[in-house]
């Protein structure tokens, strides 16, 4: 039987986007692909209403599941939710606003079935909600696939974001898989994957565009700022993995995160002292990662002319 592919899509309060996702991997060129649509409306909100309407759309397509839970579970368990009705052999994972390139799922499984891998993950487009290009996030630092190494990268600069996941549906469930946190479910997920010792590969291509924009986000304002305390309270917990300019460089990123958030939630005062500290922290750093957040969206512009 020719290997299966299920990509689980948690939805909650975003039909208007959904159709656009669900055709996205309709589309897709490798054709033994499931997609399993989990509602995680409430059952009496008109967006449990409008879902099921544009869910009839594809109720006569053998390739699409859709299932509701009975009530809202949040992003973790709704993703796991679909992973426990999927039947695919490979799990994925797609954000109801979000797409993927026909090409994303083929390539992928090739490079997880010719590797023997229980993971892999790979780079991914970053768009604004006007669909124009903000930045290729690409994982180049990754040279070495070992799981302690991988580990590292993690902790310096995560692995993620979910849609570039894909899973063996067996090896997952023999964990506890996404856990029921406010935000940073996909770094959780791989810092799980990585310490039950899933064999990860990492593919330095993207077929996915993940669109940017604070319509029914959780991963903003004060969400995003206690989300990234506990992230980094995390992270210190493995901090022995780590020399002290790379320890540093992690307190670098978390002050920049958090200068970002802030000044999303209203708080000019609180970006510019979470600012000055970035900046005080690890001022090369601050160079560098200007300079690559400009070459990455030079190398996106050409990636996307290139496939044109």
């Amino acid at each position: 039987m020719p290997t299966k592919v299920s990509v689980i899509v948690p939805t909650h309060n975003r039909p208007h986007f959904l159709g656009r996702t669900i055709d996205s991997l309709l589309a897709q060129t490798y054709r033994h692909t499931e997609v399993v649509v989990v509602d995680d409306n409430s059952p009496d909100s008109p967006a449990r209403a409008d879902t099921q309407a544009l869910m009839k759309k594809y109720e006569n397509n053998a390739n699409v599941i859709y299932i509701q839970n009975e009530r809202s579970l949040g992003g973790g368990p709704a993703r796991n939710a679909g992973i426990a009705v999927a039947s695919g052999d490979y799990v994925t994972f797609l954000d109801d606003d979000d797409v993927y390139l026909p090409e994303k799922i083929d390539t992928q499984l090739s490079f997880m079935l010719a590797n023997d891998l229980d993971m892999s993950f790979t780079d991914v487009f970053l768009h604004s909600a006007d669909g124009k290009l903000v930045e290729y996030r690409r994982h180049s630092y990754v040279d070495d696939c070992s799981n302690e190494a991988l580990f590292r990268q993690h902790i310096l600069h995560s692995l993620c974001p979910t849609s570039t996941f894909m899973i063996k549906r067996s090896f997952i469930l023999s964990t506890d898989g996404f856990r029921s946190v406010p935000m940073g479910q996909d770094f959780m997920l791989m810092w799980d994957m990585l310490e039950h010792g899933a064999k990860t590969g990492y593919l330095p291509v993207s077929y996915i565009i993940q669109y940017l924009h604070n319509e029914g986000r959780i991963s903003v304002g004060k969400n995003k700022i206690n989300g990234e305390k506990s992230l980094y309270n995390l992270k210190k917990t493995k901090f022995d993995l780590l020399s002290s300019k790379e320890r540093r460089y992690v307190r670098f990123r978390h002050y920049a995160v958090l200068s970002v958030a802030s000044f999303r939630s209203g708080n000019p005062l609180g970006a510019i002292g979470y600012g000055i500290r970035t900046a005080i922290t690890s001022p090369s750093d601050l160079i560098k990662e200007s300079t690559q957040f400009i070459r990455n969206r030079r190398i996106a512009r050409n990636s996307v002319s290139g496939n044109k």
